[in-house]
């Protein structure tokens, strides 16, 4: 049997809490991949101290298991190991003993990044007289332009509070820019700005 088909769907994640929590038995009989069957690297134990989105198309292999292709990258550490692993949902939910936490973060991580795509590619984006775009999401007023170098630039106005951001990098395509001013709002909003 293999790791692959027993850890979930295509896309690495499991739609069901319970189909999650269910895997544990089967799980065991696959885990014999990669760090799993080293004696030296301890299996429970570790704690999450970063998840990363490496984005639409790319994927990693996981560091535990060495077998699964992976998109999110729970960072994982332990004290008696000497490097943080980057692992996959189901490997991160073995590795600290918390399956419901590892689904959990890897669930927002998910729900983040596809709030972040739509807001990117929405048609509520208006078109200005100079050819740039805005929108309005909340309070913020986004301004996404095109620069004379050839990229675009955003900034963003919080009519509430009468405070701005300006984007110091310049993006290669609108969709970009506004993808970041989607951030950037989150950003602002966390600091009250």
């Amino acid at each position: 049997m293999r790791y692959v088909e027993i850890c979930g769907d295509e896309e690495g994640g499991l739609h069901d809490p319970q189909d999650y929590l269910g895997l544990r038995r089967t799980w065991v009989r696959g885990a014999l991949n990669g760090k799993w069957s080293d004696p030296g690297v301890p299996h429970k134990g570790w704690r999450c101290i970063d998840l990363e989105d490496l984005g639409e198309g790319e994927s990693a292999i996981c560091e535990m298991c060495e077998v699964r292709e992976i998109r999110f990258v729970h960072r994982m550490e332990h004290s008696e190991y000497p490097d943080t692993l980057g692992c996959g949902c189901i490997c991160a939910g073995h590795m600290e003993e918390d399956y419901t936490a590892a689904h959990e973060r890897e669930r927002q991580a998910r729900s983040w990044s596809d709030r972040r795509r739509r807001f990117g590619i929405s048609q509520r984006w208006r078109l200005l007289g100079n050819g740039g775009q805005y929108r309005v999401k909340d309070d913020y007023v986004v301004f996404v332009d095109r620069v004379a170098s050839g990229g675009w630039t955003f900034s963003i106005k919080n009519r509430e509070r009468q405070t701005s951001l300006r984007a110091r990098k310049i993006y290669p395509t609108p969709v970009g820019a506004k993808m970041t001013a989607f951030d950037a709002i989150e950003w602002m909003r966390r600091r009250g700005r």
